[in-house]
């Protein structure tokens, strides 16, 4: 572990500190979104959208090197297609009913398959793993941007409209009662959750994005039942996870999303074991 911090302080081990930034800036979102996605139990609508992402992503990919549009990120095209999945699958949940698992299911699987059609008709070859599976080490100052611009957003909506969200997550019914737009907060949500997701598939992958935007919640819920605490602790658990994580796989040569995963699955099920055992809450 220790070699991974002297590596810290090697000059030619940017990326490194660019990975260990980008981890830092992006926990503050994962711990605020996760903290909502965890108490509304809309885990399975985020999982659908981060498929959905996987399309976006592939069109980038297809656009700039079919077309030649060599400023189009793939981050760009994950976050539209995110923004779009997020109002489909948001008005969907309102409105399909009894059709709603059939109806986000089928977005959950074209998502992934459009993202797989557009990288098949893209001339030259790509390593999908980066993109399933994350690679938190290829992050550029570029991404540290975005990255932090997102989180201001996330951050700034989270904080004016908290007792709003908190009403639409606890009991929306109650919320509409006292006035307050509940499909549009509710739509507005997702976006932020599709925000955050993008954030998360830069680091861990599409494949594993569901785990890190719940289980540092998922972790926080098992110390407290106050909203708020439980959004601090998610928050230091993300660093948390995130920090040990990139040490660990750069001592053992491992991928980092899947180590922060790894990280992140034990101390969760150390936690509910332990709380099992000392059923004592705030």
């Amino acid at each position: 572990m220790t070699d991974f911090f002297f590596a810290l302080l090697d000059p030619s081990n940017s990326f490194l500190r660019l990975a260990l930034m980008a981890g830092t800036l992006a926990s503050f979102s994962f711990g605020i979104m996760g903290t909502y996605v965890v108490t509304r139990r809309i885990g399975y609508l985020a999982g659908a959208i981060a498929h959905c992402v996987f399309g976006g992503i592939g069109a980038a990919l297809y656009l700039k090197h079919r077309w030649g549009l060599a400023w189009l990120d793939p981050i760009h095209g994950a976050l539209a297609s995110a923004m779009v999945a997020a109002v489909i699958i948001g008005l969907v949940s309102m409105k399909a009913g009894e059709r709603e698992d059939s109806i986000i299911g089928a977005l959950w699987a074209v998502g992934m398959a459009a993202g797989l059609i557009f990288i098949d008709l893209t001339p030259g070859y790509f390593e999908l793993s980066s993109y399933l599976f994350g690679d938190i080490l290829l992050i550029s100052g570029q991404d540290i941007v975005l990255v932090a611009v997102l989180d201001v957003v996330i951050i700034a909506l989270a904080v004016i409209f908290h007792h709003t969200f908190q009403a639409v997550c606890f009991d929306e019914e109650f919320a509409t009662l006292r006035g307050i737009n509940t499909p549009f907060f509710y739509i507005l949500l997702l976006i932020m959750t599709a925000v955050t997701v993008v954030l998360l598939v830069r680091l861990v992958g599409v494949i594993m994005v569901i785990a890190m935007l719940t289980l540092p919640a998922a972790a926080a819920s098992t110390l407290s039942r106050r909203l708020s605490t439980i959004m601090v602790l998610a928050i230091a658990f993300s660093l948390l996870f995130n920090w040990s994580g990139l040490a660990l796989s750069y001592t053992l040569d491992l991928s980092a999303g899947p180590v922060i995963i790894s990280v992140a699955g034990l101390v969760y099920l150390g936690l509910l074991t332990l709380n099992r055992l000392l059923p004592t809450r705030e």
